[in-house]
């Protein structure tokens, strides 16, 4: 009899928690996951779209082998925005991890400037930032054309990262924008530290470098890999990612194709980035025992 209302019991919570995600399965299913079932269905056909209907001819890998050997416009957008997404991603880390930080300080108008910081997030988006790029906005102005730029022309040279480096500069203001979701993420991780571990490493001794390094980075490390995974995805679906204005150019299949290629790519370098991390962190602990 007790087996039977346990039962009972974990079949009630099962269902109450089926119908509680009911709204967004559906909703999934509908809107995202048979677009892109059927996105996958027309990479492998040519679509043509007749008066009365649209007509689907299988031509299996065409579209694919035409992307990824028969031209080299795929590899002429994504590498130089790949070398982009390189720089921009540490660059957006380390910023939101120092600001969070600053934010968590018992100051006057924390609040306001906590709001200070993410408004760009919701303001700058679409076609808001298209405008402000055209404009000449977003970039570092004088320091970029009188103290970085000789720099970066001696260091870098003829590089192929000299490219990717002045661009993410040209935008490193708008970078620095898309910061506020992340400083949030930090600043919410930050404020799960005890105290009382701050004040014991203060009656060690402990220097404010010392406790950064042995206490705030690794007790902010689950929240880094978040942070990661987000910048990672959010950099990718950038509204300059020139990967995207090429989907749009061709036919219905030939933009299908392209939109899985590109999709593959995100999802090997997010793999990648997770592999390093979990590497470092690794060593991290290592080091620490």
């Amino acid at each position: 009899m007790g087996k039977k209302k346990r039962l009972n019991a974990r079949f009630m919570r099962n269902l109450e928690g089926t119908l509680f995600i009911a709204p967004w399965l559906i909703g999934f299913i509908v809107f995202l996951g048979f677009p892109l079932v059927f996105s996958l269905y027309m990479s492998f056909h040519s679509v043509k779209i007749l008066p009365t209907r649209m007509s689907y001819e299988f031509v299996g890998l065409k579209y694919y082998r035409e992307i990824l050997f028969g031209s080299s416009a795929f590899y002429d957008e994504l590498i130089p925005f790949f070398q982009e997404v390189v720089i921009m991603i540490p660059v957006i880390l380390i910023f939101s991890l120092l600001i969070a930080i600053l934010l968590n300080q018992k100051l006057r108008g924390r609040f306001l400037f906590r709001g200070i910081f993410f408004l760009p997030v919701i303001f700058t988006t679409g076609y808001v930032l298209t405008e402000f790029v055209n404009q000449g906005e977003g970039s570092l102005g004088f320091l970029e054309r009188f103290a970085l730029g000789s720099y970066l022309d001696a260091f870098l040279g003829d590089s192929s990262w000299a490219k990717p480096v002045k661009e993410v500069l040209n935008r490193f203001v708008l970078v620095l924008w898309y910061s506020g979701v992340q400083i949030l993420i930090f600043l919410a991780g930050r404020q799960t530290i005890s105290v009382s571990a701050y004040e014991s490493a203060r009656i060690d001794g402990a220097s404010p470098w010392e406790v950064f390094w042995k206490i705030t980075l690794p007790a902010m490390s689950p929240f880094i890999l978040l942070n990661l995974i987000y910048t990672v995805v959010d950099m990718f679906t950038f509204p300059f990612n020139p990967i995207i204005s090429l989907i749009g150019k061709g036919n219905y299949g030939y933009n299908s194709s392209l939109a899985w290629i590109y999709f593959l790519v995100i999802i090997v370098f997010l793999s990648l980035v997770l592999w390093i991390y979990s590497r470092l962190n690794r060593n991290q602990r290592a080091s620490r025992a």
